[in-house]
């Protein structure tokens, strides 16, 4: 590829195989002879792409690291035109960030303890001070990020942020006064003034940007929780993060809210009192009036004398700490996680302490489910991706009672980005079946094309594995994109049109239009299918997509049984996979929900839980679910809850055992719901009751 680069009219060729990645609207690219420098090229280039970046690059920000030698900004430092005489833009120069991880390493717990160990709370003070000072630089110069969220900033191993993806931001060209609008957004990112509304209409404001920014600030400072999260006590299910946000439901404030935090999230008072006062400021005050949210350089200033209040732990040094507080709160989590340290020793990581426990091992086939508990519900307005398949009683059916069907806490993860569905604590899903005959590494970086071409040479290999390392870092775009180019080569590859489905099937979790997405990753299967008729995992897969077509579909009573036949085909190729056992008792609940059919339902479901334990005793999900479909019907029948509550306690302690956070929190959730009145003494101390034998309830007497 050539082109010409506005500024000298040099021309420079761009190799295909030298891609750095790629989205929706653009690829980047290496520079040749030039390591400082990347190409960002769009796949179909417009007019108004090019006089916004003509826009940035006569007014650039400053550079708030500029005296560190570090780019805070990756902004645009040059045009580049096609080479065929029409002077059209193309994309632009702009600098290589090298050596940076994601935000979403940082303030994951999990993620953080494997790629960078030593990343202590002073760090994570540091981090978020140097993204506000990011923020404010812009906004100084009349921009907005717009679509603020974890996604766009990376994070080096000493602090420093650099901004990316700043083409996507709210330019106003001061020439012609005219706003290059951004029109995209995450919901749990944005204020409650714009929920719901259309992004591409609307000209964003910097008050905008700080309620994003004190979101992300609270995440990084909590351990990745989400200032929205919370354990719901209201009746029906809990609502999404829009609604809670649109609602000014914070659940670390003042006022009443139906939110209880989370047993898993660090204790609210950690945090130095003039961030907590921040923080209310901008999540309550500011709900109403957006201008009262503190600015980028109000935080700025706050969590410099956060940082300079820190002090060190005498019993780990990686320990830092506010001095208001009488005693370290990481040694208390560190307990309270069953010995996962949040902040590990030098010692610890030197005897590879950090890394323990592991998962436990599993047969080296497929990992077979990403997460399915998640129910994704389909409308004209809105699709939440955190709405997990949670277990409530049709309400014409539900009894009143003392204790409430809200079986469900809300985690924040997803998430995110892209990628990423949000999270609160740890991005440990269990994914759709994935062919395992070429090995990645168990802590993927993203993949590089040139690299995996130059190993594997040209044609149908080369892609085939391009596409399975994109779908192991969870770039599922890329990874249609290169599982397409295979398929162009060999139409007739089984495996690749299972895998590219599950791609789908990741991407359509996460589209506010799911349905196109959603055949088309069952169209896969079907070929899958036609061509090898007894590969199980695509009836798997296939069931699953069905199951979420389900939630929104006019005729789900159909697509519940086709799922359910759809397991019961994999099942009878594979009668040894536990998951699918799982799966099929998921969608028996949900089919009896739909139908009345309680009784026969819940049992029917309750059987496939019971032969999926009896095929794997660690199958933490079988008892989860048994656990909540046990409790409807100690609910519905007026009898005891008591089989429930072990189930759920078991489910929690093998979470907790197999470092599966999310799930773990998930469960602590249900079993509080469960003991309803008993929940605060439970929170007071859960570890203490889910790693006990099951025994009297909290509350209950001997």
């Amino acid at each position: 590829m050539r082109l010409q680069r506005s500024s000298n009219n040099q021309i420079i060729t761009l190799d295909p195989n030298s891609s750095l990645g790629h989205g929706g609207e653009a690829r980047v690219f290496t520079v040749p002879q030039n390591e400082t420098l990347v190409a960002k090229v769009y796949h179909k280039p417009r007019e108004i792409q090019a006089s916004k970046l003509t826009a940035m690059l006569a007014n650039p920000p400053d550079n708030p690291m500029a005296g560190q030698g570090h780019i805070s900004i990756a902004w645009p430092e040059e045009l580049l035109m096609s080479t065929d005489g029409s002077n059209r833009v193309v994309g632009f120069l702009m600098p290589r960030v090298k050596g940076m991880h994601s935000l979403l390493d940082f303030y994951n717990p999990k993620t953080r303890r494997q790629k960078c160990p030593f990343f202590n709370y002073l760090y994570l003070q540091r981090t978020a001070r140097n993204i506000a000072a990011a923020v404010g630089a812009l906004h100084a110069r009349g921009y907005c990020v717009g679509d603020v969220n974890e996604s766009n900033i990376l994070v080096s191993d000493t602090a420093l942020v650099t901004l990316v993806d700043t083409d996507s931001f709210q330019v106003r060209d001061l020439q012609t006064a005219a706003i290059y609008r951004c029109g995209v957004g995450k919901p749990e990112f944005t204020p409650p003034e714009l929920q719901g509304k259309n992004f591409g209409q609307i000209d964003r404001a910097p008050e905008h940007d700080l309620f994003g920014l004190a979101v992300l600030i609270f995440q990084l400072l909590m351990e990745g929780t989400h200032p929205f999260s919370g354990i719901y006590q209201g009746s029906g299910d809990p609502p999404a993060y829009a609604a809670r946000i649109a609602s000014g439901h914070f659940t670390y404030g003042s006022k009443p809210v139906p939110y209880k935090p989370t047993p898993i999230a660090p204790n609210w008072e950690i945090l130095h009192p003039n961030l907590r006062q921040l923080f209310v400021k901008c999540f309550e005050a500011g709900h109403s009036q957006p201008h009262l949210r503190p600015n980028a350089q109000t935080w700025q200033a706050a969590l410099k004398e956060a940082e300079n209040a820190l002090t060190t732990c005498s019993a780990n040094n990686q320990h830092r700490y506010s001095n208001h507080l009488q005693s370290c709160p990481w040694c208390e989590r560190t307990a309270k996680l069953g010995g996962r340290d949040p902040f590990p020793s030098i010692e610890a990581v030197r005897q590879k302490k950090h890394l323990q426990p592991l998962p436990p091992k599993r047969p080296p086939v497929y990992r077979q489910y990403r997460a399915s508990d998640r129910a994704a519900y389909y409308s004209s307005a809105t699709l939440s991706k955190h709405a997990p398949l949670f277990l409530t009683l049709p309400r014409s059916n539900r009894r009143l009672s003392r204790k409430k069907f809200n079986l469900m806490m809300m985690g924040a993860f997803s998430l995110g980005a892209v990628s990423l569905i949000l999270i609160m604590q740890v991005l440990s899903d269990v994914q759709l079946p994935f062919d395992s005959r070429f090995s990645v590494s168990s802590i993927p970086e993203p993949p590089n094309d040139s690299k995996v071409a130059a190993k594997s040479g040209d044609g149908f290999v080369a892609y085939y594995k391009q596409g399975d390392a994109y779908y192991k870092v969870g770039d599922y775009e890329g990874a249609i994109d290169n599982y397409d180019r295979a398929l162009r080569i060999n139409p007739k590859d089984a495996q690749v049109y299972l895998n590219r489905g599950n791609a789908l099937y990741e991407i359509a979790q996460h589209s506010g239009d799911p349905d196109r997405t959603y055949r088309r990753a069952i169209e896969d299967f079907n070929r899958t299918l036609g061509l090898k008729p007894n590969q199980a995992e695509a009836y798997l897969s296939r069931g699953m997509v069905r199951y979420e077509i389900a939630q929104y579909s006019k005729n789900p009573e159909k697509d519940y049984q086709q799922a359910i036949q759809d397991f019961d085909r994999s099942l009878r190729l594979n009668p040894r996979a536990a998951k699918a056992f799982v799966k099929r008792g998921i969608v028996h609940y949900k089919l009896a929900q739909y139908k009345g059919d309680l009784n026969t339902g819940y049992r029917a479901a309750i059987g496939d839980f019971n032969r999926a334990l009896a095929i794997d005793s660690q199958e933490a999900e079988a008892y989860l679910k048994r656990g909540i479909v046990r409790y409807e019907l100690a609910q519905y029948s007026g009898k005891s809850d008591r089989e429930a509550v072990e189930d759920l306690q078991t489910a929690a302690k093998l979470f907790l055992k197999q470092g599966n956070i999310e799930e773990y929190q998930l469960a602590l959730g249900n079993i509080c719901v469960a003991l309803d009145k008993n929940c605060d003494s439970f929170l007071r101390n859960p570890e203490k009751f889910i790693l006990s034998t099951p025994q009297s309830l909290p509350g209950e007497g001997k």
